[in-house]
């Protein structure tokens, strides 16, 4: 097993990290603690078997634009790597194309940072022919973005099928323009892909079942609640991005409706821009869902950080959590994991919350129930309720308004008629007149 030396640099309080190498744009400060930092990348370096050989809390006062960190700093780090006997180090932080040539050469090492860390993950777990497209698309954005001059002869020999991988093409290698033409022949295929998922969302309106999209930032539970409430045997590990290619089930509710429940991707602090990009075939289910649910790891201790995280990928996807009609839930999990008193005062803080929110655990099962009745009432916001009269010889439709509508009431009559009161979505109306109809009863 390869090992690593993990480097988290933290910048003092209230400073701006440095610009993004590949969008430009610069970042807010970073929200998480140090420490809570530091156990995500071990988590991160852990998730393609790669042996932490120690993790470093590294001050970074001020971004050297050469080298990241000082000169005394590197030549400590120097030190370090030899004394680890390690040929990796991930810097949890964005490093340049220049930077991270200029490490590699000072340190005899590789270097990978946390886009080329975040990418090997998805490499790692892509299953579909979409995923795997979604992941070359993002990997080869960003060798893009690392294509510079003077590279010595320990980094143009750098892997062919990823960053950690054995002697492959040199950098020099890489031309430009070869790497445009495989771009655009992905970007091609994954057109189709939005063209063919397009199809089928059309298709589903047809149904029409609305659709309810999980998000949530990496280990939060989702894939737990899915399986939960689909009964789904969808992987849920302890593990950070256990989910990639999305999975739709459908879920049918005691009032008769019935959704199609989807999970996707997990998102995470500084996800790079060009998966944002890449997968945004996969993301469309979000922007396009009719509900979105925003799963919590509200035991964790920067819960708070992670949720402005994801709103800033909702934000990126033009979904704002905090405009005006916004259907998003947020699903308070992992309640499980809470003492008996902080449990009281979450539900106590979810009952006056601004947003709607439902204190649940996956684990257990406590508050499925109300997650589903919350669902249920929130697309029910727009019901019709009708009353109708059915003749004992329309059996037939009295079956249908079972399987497709809430039955609210029901009365038989002395001449064997029965009265129904029912509750129907809006979109299923339409149906319902075109059954009655068929009876005669139109």
């Amino acid at each position: 097993m390869q090992r690593a030396l993990v480097l988290v640099p933290v910048p003092p309080r209230g400073q701006r990290t440095t610009l993004q190498p590949n969008d430009g744009e610069r970042r807010p400060p970073p929200l998480h603690a140090p420490g809570d930092r530091r156990a995500e990348a071990v988590g991160l370096v852990e998730a393609i078997d790669l042996e932490v050989a120690r993790a470093d809390l590294v001050p970074l006062p001020r971004p050297r634009p050469s080298t990241l960190f000082g000169s005394g700093k590197v030549a400590e780090i120097k030190a370090e790597i030899d004394a680890l006997s390690t040929g990796l180090v991930i810097i949890d932080h964005a490093v340049t194309p220049v930077q991270q040539r200029n490490l590699e050469k000072a340190w005899g090492a590789k270097v990978l940072d946390r886009t080329g860390l975040i990418l090997e993950i998805f490499g790692r777990r892509a299953a579909t022919r979409e995923g795997r497209l979604q992941v070359e698309l993002a990997h080869l954005t960003y060798q893009k973005s690392r294509l510079v001059r003077s590279w010595t002869h320990l980094e143009r020999q750098r892997g062919g099928a990823g960053f950690l991988g054995g002697p492959g093409e040199s950098q020099l290698e890489l031309d430009r323009r070869m790497l445009q033409d495989r771009i655009d022949a992905i970007k091609k295929d994954l057109a189709q892909v939005v063209r063919t998922r397009a199809l089928h969302r059309t298709g589903r309106r047809k149904v029409p079942y609305p659709v309810v999209a999980i998000v949530g930032y990496t280990n939060a539970g989702k894939s737990t609640l899915f399986n939960r409430i689909t009964g789904a045997g969808v992987l849920a590990k302890d593990q950070v991005f256990a989910t990639l290619d999305p999975t739709m089930r459908e879920v049918r509710f005691p009032s008769a409706r019935r959704i199609i429940l989807s999970d996707t991707v997990g998102f995470i602090s500084d996800l790079p821009t060009m998966l944002v990009a890449a997968f945004r075939a996969t993301l469309e289910e979000v922007i396009d869902a009719d509900l979105i649910l925003h799963v919590r790891d509200i035991a964790h201790s920067e819960s708070e950080a992670q949720r402005l995280d994801v709103e800033r990928v909702l934000a990126d996807l033009g979904i704002d959590p905090d405009a005006a009609g916004a259907s998003i839930v947020e699903v308070w999990n992992k309640l499980d994991l809470l003492a008996p008193d902080k449990q009281s005062e979450l539900r106590l803080a979810a009952s006056r919350s601004e947003r709607a929110a439902v204190p649940v655990s996956a684990v257990t099962g406590e508050g499925i129930d109300a997650l589903l009745g919350a669902i249920d009432t929130l697309l029910g916001a727009e019901d019709v309720e009708m009353t109708l009269t059915l003749p004992s010889t329309a059996g037939k439709l009295l079956h249908w308004l079972h399987e497709n509508a809430d039955v609210l009431d029901r009365t038989v009559g002395d001449r064997g008629d029965t009265t129904c009161r029912v509750r129907i979505a809006a979109e299923k109306k339409p149906r319902l007149e075109a059954q009655l109809k068929r009876a005669g009863l139109g």
